[in-house]
C-alpha cells in the first residue's frame, strides 16, 4: 500500500485515514445517533483495506468517538493503525462546549484522551482550534512540546489555523501537520495555508473532502430534507438553497467522470483533494462498512488535468 511521510515525522500514513467525528454521536456538532456496532465495524473494514491512520477528537460526542476508537482497537488482530486525536475543545457538565489552550486544560485533556483510547502515547496530537488570543494559542502550544518530549506524544499538529499562527508556532516548535478543511467548496487554504505547508515542509491531513457527505452522490434533496434536527447539517448553509443547486450539480460532474473509470462521485471528489502536491492526506469519515467500500478505490485513484478542470466547471 502506498504511503506518504507526514511532514517532518516518521508517519507513514496511506493517502486516506479514518475520520471517527460523526461516529462520537449527539453533541453539539453532532450527526445524529450512531450505532457504535456499525462504525466499529466500520473502522475494522478501513484497517482490513489498507488504511493506517485514525483521526479523531475528545469533543466528538464528548469522549464517545475515543472510546469507540479504543473498543474497535481492541478487537483488531492486524497491525495497529496510527492514532491522531486533538484538544482544546472542552466541555462543562451540561455538554456545552467551550475552548481553552491553557496548559492546565492541555494537561487535563492528553491525560483524559490517553485513558480513553487506551494508549500509552499518542502518535499525532493537534489544537483543534487556535485560540482568539495568540497568547493562549502559545501557551496551548507550548504544552503540546512539553507534552512530546515526555513521551505521552510522538508529533505534534495544528488544525483550522492561519499562516500568522503556523509561523508563529513554528518558530517555537516545529509543527508537523496542519489539518484544514479542504474540498471542491472550501478552497480557501489554497491562498496561503497550503502553499506555506510546501514550503516549510509542513504535512497537510484535509478533512471533510466529500464536504461533510453532500459530494458523495448519495445526498439527495429528499435525504437532507430528512435530516434530523440533531445533525448540524440540517443548520449548515451548504445544505441549503441558494448554494444547494449549485452544490447538487457539482456532484453531477463528479457522477460524470467516476464513471468513465467505475468510481463514485465521493471517491472522485476525494481524488481532487489528493491531486494537490501539499496535501499528504485525506480524513474519510465513514459510519458503516459499505461506506468504506465506497470510497476506497480514492487511495489511489489520479485525476487528468483535464478531468480536474472539468470538475471545476472551467
Amino acid at each position: 500500500m502506498k504511503t506518504n511521510i507526514l511532514g517532518n515525522s516518521d508517519l507513514a500514513i496511506t493517502p486516506i485515514g479514518v475520520g471517527a467525528w460523526a461516529i462520537g454521536g449527539d453533541w453539539q456538532f453532532g450527526w445524529g445517533p450512531q450505532d457504535d456496532a456499525q462504525s466499529i465495524a466500520a473502522i475494522h473494514r478501513a484497517l482490513e483495506l489498507g488504511m493506517n491512520w485514525i483521526d479523531t477528537a475528545p469533543a466528538y460526542g464528548l469522549g464517545h468517538s475515543e472510546e469507540v476508537v479504543a473498543r474497535a482497537l481492541a478487537r483488531w488482530k492486524g497491525k495497529r493503525p496510527y492514532i491522531f486525536t486533538k484538544c482544546g475543545m472542552v466541555w462543562n457538565d451540561q455538554g456545552k462546549i467551550d475552548y481553552s489552550l491553557r496548559a492546565e486544560s492541555v494537561r487535563h485533556e492528553c491525560e483524559a484522551s490517553l485513558r480513553r483510547l487506551k494508549t500509552d502515547a499518542i502518535d499525532l496530537y493537534q489544537i483543534h482550534w487556535t485560540a482568539d488570543e495568540l497568547n493562549e494559542t502559545i501557551e496551548g502550544w507550548n504544552t503540546l512540546t512539553a507534552l512530546q518530549k515526555e513521551g505521552k506524544v510522538r508529533w505534534i499538529g495544528v488544525s483550522n489555523a492561519g499562516v500568522e499562527e503556523l509561523q508563529k508556532l513554528h518558530s517555537i516548535a516545529r509543527i508537523t501537520s496542519l489539518q484544514p478543511p479542504y474540498s471542491l467548496i472550501r478552497r480557501e487554504v489554497e491562498t496561503a495555508q497550503l502553499p506555506w505547508c510546501r514550503r516549510e515542509n509542513v504535512g497537510v491531513i484535509v478533512y471533510s473532502p466529500m464536504a461533510s457527505g453532500l459530494l458523495t452522490g448519495a445526498m439527495t434533496r429528499e435525504r437532507i430534507a430528512s435530516l434530523p434536527p440533531t445533525d448540524w447539517r440540517s443548520r449548515n448553509e451548504q445544505f441549503r438553497e441558494p448554494k444547494l443547486s449549485g452544490n447538487l450539480r457539482l456532484v453531477e460532474r463528479l457522477r460524470v467522470v467516476g464513471a468513465r473509470h467505475g468510481r463514485s462521485p465521493g471517491e472522485v471528489a476525494i481524488a481532487w483533494t489528493l491531486h494537490h502536491p501539499a496535501v499528504t492526506g485525506a480524513i474519510v469519515g465513514a459510519r458503516r462498512p459499505h461506506q468504506v467500500d465506497g470510497i476506497i478505490g480514492a487511495m489511489d485513484f489520479r485525476l487528468t488535468p483535464t478531468e480536474i478542470a472539468e470538475i471545476e466547471g472551467k
